[in-house]
């Protein structure tokens, strides 16, 4: 992506906010991109199914805190181990249906320790 003043009088290459060389030169640039996160074999999910209005069942994942874990990653892989929608709300993740036993297994799989 080019910037707006490229190559005129205006333009003013981004910096670093950290060590202040251009951000093309800069080292700590990649330690800022990828956040810190747990491994799976760290961290518990507590899956419980609950009900909504009309009898509608969901299976809710909670436990996993999302500067830990990319929950929205971990939110597609389960939809797609499913076959159903979700989203994710208040930092737990909602998948439409009674899938209590997929999810365990898919979570299973990855590394979660499930409860």
């Amino acid at each position: 992506m080019t910037r707006l003043f490229a190559g005129t009088q205006f333009d003013i290459p981004p910096r670093c906010d950290r060590c202040g060389e251009l951000e093309q030169d800069c080292q700590c640039a990649s330690l800022r991109d990828e956040p810190q996160r747990k491994p799976p074999e760290k961290q518990s999910a507590k899956i419980r199914l609950d009900r909504r209005k009309h009898k509608r069942l969901i299976t809710v994942v909670t436990g996993l805190s999302e500067p830990d874990t990319d929950l929205p990653d971990l939110l597609s892989k389960l939809k797609s181990a499913c076959g159903a929608g979700g989203t994710i709300q208040d930092g737990q993740m909602e998948i439409q249906g009674d899938h209590v036993d997929r999810v365990r297994a898919t979570l299973g799989e990855i590394g979660y320790r499930v409860q």
